[in-house]
């Protein structure tokens, strides 16, 4: 049963993890007739960039609070029967350095695949959840999200994102490093908004000048913010306003120490690092020239989830990623077709023996066929490592960086010599269907070779273990003789990754 037909017959329950620097958020909601209805909500401050080194390793009190908090969110997701999860990690999970055991840990604990996001994902994201927690809006909107480790800038007309950005600016960050000995000063304060100023002045020209924006503030940051202002009667609504913290600066400084520090609204957990928050706050209004922040709930976790409804409504964000960047390096559409076409044809005859069925696995085989000559907008020498390099490295909206990764491994082997050593930074599950994957792009990319427009004959593959067999019509192959040499230099090639290639 696809994933419509299920929406229209019995409630569905989806859910949105939120690896976050500071707090790990879940948000569990339930498809009913094609709507999403918001069932339950669960946060947790684990202060994840707090126990992160300087050489990006993760302290063992912080993973001890990251994985118990991820044992619970696992129970409540398996007592809810969420159907699907997408689980992403961000700031500090991206600086920490790729820690195999404590990501199978942490997925092991939830449950679920964790994938970790790039900053402009991120910030794509966050603007999603925005757009899908206020009423629609044709004008432009600039969000701004002030997360534990970074903070992300998102300037967007509609539904749809304009400019992205996310730089190191995080409240937890700069609370450690400005804020170190927990004593509050107009010394620290000073320091504080000066280093985010220097942050925020590489990017301040794409945020700002625009007549008629609508600005919103998301995160528990500005959250926070709002509500304490609310409370001490400073504004009236959940509108920040620059003044608005500069009064609050003030009323910061009375207290000695973080420790002391207590105000109307702010639990003990934000004021533990809400100076650091305050300062890059303050000087984000004041470099982009925002006159009044509107605080929302809509965050990264709420855009999550609607990707993936997205995702189950056939709304792929990484499929227009795909198109676009296919446009965007002037590829063959209809070489790329014919060769997406003959591995798909190779796909679906050896998935169940491989063990290919995973529903990514057709995706990216598909994607990786449509993108395979991105390279030659560079040179046609090496081409396929130049397109391997753009597929790793550029802004993929949609795309975890896993994926990505994934994505340009395909690409980068589709000819000459695999690099097993790329294949080793993905995934340990990932590895081998990365590399089997890899062969059938091989295959197809060779087979279409000549561009020629006549369609190919039947092929028959068979696969065991670490053998492919293709079957061809004789006649065809007599007739190619181009074909057989390439098939016969490919059994040598596959041969050194381990498989062995036959063709009759």
């Amino acid at each position: 049963m696809d994933s419509l037909s299920r929406l229209d017959s019995s409630p569905e329950v989806i859910a949105a993890v939120d690896l976050g620097s500071n707090s790990f958020h879940m948000i569990v909601g339930e498809l009913r007739h094609g709507q999403l209805i918001i069932i339950d909500r669960i946060r947790e401050t684990v202060r994840l960039a707090e126990g992160l080194s300087a050489r990006g390793e993760l302290s063992v009190e912080a993973r001890g609070r990251a994985l118990d908090c991820l044992s619970r969110f696992g129970q409540r997701l398996r007592d809810m029967h969420a159907a699907s999860v997408r689980a992403a990690g961000t700031s500090t999970i991206r600086r920490a350095h790729e820690d195999a055991g404590f990501m199978a840990d942490a997925e092991a604990a939830l449950g679920h695949p964790i994938e970790i996001i790039s900053g402009i994902e991120e910030a794509r994201l966050i603007y999603n959840g925005v757009s899908h927690s206020l009423p629609p809006r044709d004008g432009l909107r600039l969000v701004l999200d002030i997360g534990g480790g970074s903070t992300e800038l998102i300037l967007g007309q509609g539904a749809e994102p304009r400019a992205l950005e996310s730089v190191h600016l995080g409240c937890v960050s700069m609370t450690e490093r400005f804020f170190a000995d927990g004593r509050i000063t107009g010394a620290a304060f000073e320091k504080a908004r000066v280093a985010a100023r220097l942050e925020l002045r590489p990017v301040k020209a794409f945020f700002r000048g625009a007549d008629d924006v609508e600005s919103i503030g998301t995160s528990g940051t500005i959250r926070a913010t709002a509500s304490v202002a609310n409370q001490l009667g400073i504004i009236d609504a959940q509108t920040v306003t620059p003044a608005a913290i500069e009064q609050l600066i003030d009323r910061v400084m009375r207290f000695d120490t973080i420790a002391e520090l207590s105000l109307p609204g702010l639990s003990e957990r934000r004021a533990q690092v809400w100076p650091g928050g305050l300062a890059i706050l303050a000087e984000l209004l004041g470099v982009l020239r925002v006159s009044e922040l509107q605080a929302s709930d809509g965050a990264l976790r709420e855009g999550l989830l609607y990707d993936l409804l997205g995702r189950l409504q056939h709304e792929d964000a990484r499929e227009r990623s795909v198109s676009a960047m296919a446009a965007r390096y002037n590829v063959d559409a209809n070489q790329a077709q014919r060769v997406a076409s003959t591995a798909k044809l190779l796909l679906e005859q050896c998935a169940a023996l491989w063990q290919l069925e995973m529903p990514l696995s057709s995706l990216i085989l598909d994607w990786a066929a449509r993108l395979h000559e991105i390279g030659l907008d560079i040179s046609h020498d090496g081409f396929q490592r130049h397109g391997a390099y753009i597929a790793e490295h550029a802004d993929l909206p949609g795309f975890p960086r896993a994926e990505q990764r994934f994505l340009a491994f395909l690409i980068g082997s589709q000819r000459d010599q695999i690099d097993t050593r790329v294949q080793l930074l993905l995934p340990i599950a990932w590895r081998e269907p990365a590399l089997r994957l890899a062969l059938l792009l091989r295959i197809a990319v060779l087979l279409n070779r000549s561009r020629s427009q006549v369609e190919l004959p039947d092929i028959e593959i068979k696969v065991d273990d670490c053998v492919l067999e293709l079957r061809f019509d004789k006649a065809w192959l007599e007739k190619n003789p181009l074909t057989v040499a390439d098939l016969e230099r490919e059994m040598g090639l596959l041969s050194s990754v381990g498989y062995e290639l036959n063709f009759s």
